[in-house]
């Protein structure tokens, strides 16, 4: 279907929304539009267009070049755009599930996920179930018969993380997968053990009162088993502004991970994987989720 686009605009209103852990919102948006969205990916990323600084709801037109479109507009009446992992979809009761990470309310995402009711209106950017190929958009993309998996995450990534757990616990014999998840406090620490092929360690920062990133650095380089290597590669340093962003592409069935945090710990994990026990590059996926001092 010539010209018709991976991603699209939807027009949606906030249906539900339930509190999974004490940092964590689940927030389930409901709209004709959902029918036609789809999701290629546990972590399969989304646009978010929230109200604008003047609390202009967003109404950009479903057709056209809809960022344009925004960046043309008074800063004022401009949407708030911020990108998320799109949970779930489901076309048929027309729903899609959005997690918010409760940073309080000095950003506008948070702070709208956080006082938002059911009927709000939003507009959202995910993939074209019109579109008959592949959306892209995301970067889980392990070899088939995979046998062993690392996936690290702090808790903007966890919503991606556990949607990974969720498709391989799909599997007639999904990997071993070693995974370590970093997040606020011990309330955060939800069940996961129906994951039996997953070792699960939870990371969690209160009550030890250690900073972020911390306890994920520390866990990772103490107990994370990889294919190490006596080779070990020249890690090139990246800008302290950039957000890293380095897809894994190995063919090798043998182990895959998938790294997601804030930008400096991420690059300190890629640091040691790759440039202190050699793993190799093409093995791992790291990727910059946020970056400290940039509002949220």
């Amino acid at each position: 279907m010539a010209g018709v686009q991976g991603y699209r605009l939807f027009n949606v209103q906030l249906a539900r929304k339930t509190v999974v852990s004490p940092s964590l919102l689940s927030l389930v948006f409901s709209g004709p539009d959902v029918a036609q969205m789809k999701c290629d990916s546990p972590d399969q990323r989304i646009k978010m267009l929230f109200p604008s600084e003047d609390g202009t709801p967003p109404s950009l037109p479903a057709e056209g070049q809809w960022y344009q479109i925004s960046q043309g507009m008074p800063k004022e009446k401009r949407p708030v755009i911020r990108t998320y992992t799109l949970r779930h979809v489901d076309a048929a009761r027309q729903e899609v599930t959005v997690e918010f990470v409760s940073h309080g309310t000095e950003g506008p995402a948070s702070a709208w996920a956080i006082n938002s009711a059911p009927g709000d209106c939003i507009q959202i950017v995910a993939p074209n179930a019109a579109h008959p190929e592949d959306s892209g958009g995301y970067e889980w993309t392990p070899p088939a018969g995979l046998r062993n998996a690392l996936i690290v995450a702090d808790e903007t990534a966890l919503p991606a993380a556990r949607g990974i757990l969720e498709m391989l616990a799909g599997q007639p014999n999904p990997p071993k997968v070693q995974a370590f998840f970093e997040v606020p406090e011990q309330g955060d620490c939800v069940d996961l053990s129906a994951f039996s092929f997953a070792e699960i360690n939870w990371l969690p920062r209160k009550p030890a009162a250690a900073t972020h990133g911390e306890c994920l650095i520390q866990a990772v380089k103490t107990h994370a088993r990889v294919p190490e290597s006596s080779h070990h590669e020249d890690v090139q340093e990246e800008s302290e502004d950039e957000l890293l962003w380095d897809k894994a592409t190995t063919g090798s069935n043998e182990f895959y991970g998938w790294v997601a945090a804030e930008s400096t710990v991420v690059k300190l994990l890629r640091r040691h994987l790759i440039g202190e026990r050699g793993v190799e590059h093409e093995a791992i996926n790291f990727m910059a989720y946020w970056a400290k001092g940039r509002v949220r």
